[in-house]
């Protein structure tokens, strides 16, 4: 799973620039990054280990690695945003809650009506939440992502860029993901695009929640998150229910915080875990409505910013933190509440 992305293309040098080795470590390679990857020993090595743990034929692995490509691009857009920059919820939402995404999200809605259907039959998702992350993470189609995910997914798993905590253990496990999910699939890995992170699909999975959770939804013996809306709406659906997805319970409930600043930052104290009942909510000062306060379960203080003006709160319930599994944002998750519900009352 993925952050909604901005996507960039890549990097390009000029034919001059190419010429000096001076000027292709200026722009972020390593020397040893010039040869294919499947020549570099830690490759060599890494190929090896992946086939005999998933009873693969080395020389096949080796073969695919070899149409690796590394791309900067994802180097520089895998970085944190630049420091210091007051975050928003207001302008956050306004990206997705807009008019040509909710008029996107009826039209997808209304074409998959049937999958939508029955995927929350089997999973108790209702259709609004699953059309909102189809519609946050990338606009219904519109924004796949024209990245090989075998190149960026080498990159980062190979040459991770310095300057952040460093994930290549986590992309190199996605990279042997990506080897069973095509050799399963009967595809070239080179043939599979996504984001600059290796997500794919109209849900952006990651190529291991594609091989522990996804569905063949439309029954047509291949799962494809790319074409298939059906395929994507049962997966995400799966997904979200693996994670804790439960029937009928409200994502969150409107609160009005603490005034008291200690009973405040008592409860937002575990960010967006549900840690707190709802009697210890109207203990700490915290104003829930009737149905908030019926709540049997646990509840998170959840806030998020609006740059100089008060911050906005919510509590949120188990389902809330479901959809932070899918990606760990309260804003992300939000937005997908805000985004399902705009385009359910536009329909």
């Amino acid at each position: 799973m993925s952050a909604p992305i901005a996507f960039a293309p890549s990097l390009a040098i000029s034919r001059a620039c190419l010429a000096g080795l001076a000027c292709l470590l200026a722009s972020g390679l390593s020397a040893g990054a010039t040869a294919t990857y499947d020549t570099r020993p830690e490759v060599r090595a890494f190929a090896a280990e992946v086939a005999q743990r998933r009873q693969m034929d080395a020389d096949w692995v080796l073969q695919q690695l070899r149409e690796a490509k590394l791309r900067p691009a994802a180097q520089r857009l895998i970085m944190p945003p630049p420091v210091g920059q007051p975050k928003n919820w207001f302008a956050y939402r306004d990206r997705f809650v807009e008019p040509r995404r909710i008029l996107e999200g009826v039209a997808f809605w209304k074409a998959n009506a049937a999958a939508l259907a029955r995927a929350e039959e089997r999973f108790g998702v209702p259709p609004e939440v699953i059309v909102g992350i189809v519609g946050v993470e990338t606009f219904y189609g519109r924004i796949l992502g024209n990245f090989r995910a075998l190149d960026v997914l080498a990159t980062l798993a190979f040459d991770f860029p310095t300057g952040r905590s460093d994930r290549s253990p986590y992309f190199r496990e996605e990279l042997e993901e990506l080897l069973v999910l095509a050799r399963r699939e009967k595809v070239a890995p080179a043939s599979i695009n996504g984001s600059f992170a290796g997500a794919i699909g109209l849900g952006q999975f990651m190529p291991g929640s594609i091989n522990r959770h996804a569905l063949d939804f439309d029954g047509d013996g291949h799962v494809d998150l790319t074409t298939s809306a059906a395929d994507a709406i049962g997966s995400i659906a799966q997904f979200l229910s693996v994670h804790g997805w439960q029937r009928g319970l409200p994502a969150t409930y409107p609160v009005t915080p603490p005034t008291e600043e200690a009973a405040r930052n008592k409860l937002l104290a575990p960010d967006i875990v549900p840690s707190f009942d709802a009697a210890t909510f109207t203990q700490a000062g915290a104003g829930l409505t009737e149905s908030g306060r019926a709540h049997a379960g646990l509840l998170a203080l959840v806030t998020v910013e609006n740059g100089a003006l008060e911050p906005s709160y919510v509590a949120g319930t188990q389902n809330f933190y479901t959809i932070t599994r899918y990606n760990r944002s309260s804003y992300y998750a939000l937005a997908v509440l805000a985004l399902g519900d705009a385009v359910k009352r536009s329909l």
